[in-house]
């Protein structure tokens, strides 16, 4: 396997290196993902602990049944994580939002935007 040439480390970054497209700081996930699984699995927990409340006392068949009908009734939360954006997204999103806003510069721009294509090796989509 040979070394890598700086073209192809550029399509490779392009491809494989992705940023936050959600909308938050991009260090809020270290955060807002633990968050959240916790979430799902605290409201997981209550539901359960609710529905095997039902069923405590003497045993009886019945109430044993109601219980577990009433747990296996409702899916479980699960806290399901997505990939951010590959970078060559993220490039061709901000140029284009830039072109939107900057009508008298937009060939500049558009001049960036087929770079990032070429490099990815697609044709210019437009």
């Amino acid at each position: 396997m040979g070394r890598k040439t700086p073209p192809e480390k550029k399509r490779l970054s392009y491809l494989k290196d992705r940023r936050d497209d959600y909308g938050e700081n991009a260090k809020s996930s270290r955060k807002n993902l633990p968050r959240s699984k916790a979430f799902a699995r605290r409201a997981n927990r209550a539901r359960e602990s609710l529905a095997l409340r039902a069923a405590t006392g003497t045993p009886d068949e019945a109430r044993a049944e109601a219980a577990e009908l009433r747990l296996l009734g409702r899916r479980r939360r699960v806290k399901r994580k997505w990939p951010h954006a590959p970078l060559a997204e993220y490039v061709e999103w901000k140029l284009e939002r830039r072109a939107a806003r900057e009508d008298g510069r937009a060939a500049n721009l558009d001049e960036a935007l087929g770079r990032v294509r070429r490099r990815l090796g697609r044709l210019d989509r437009d």
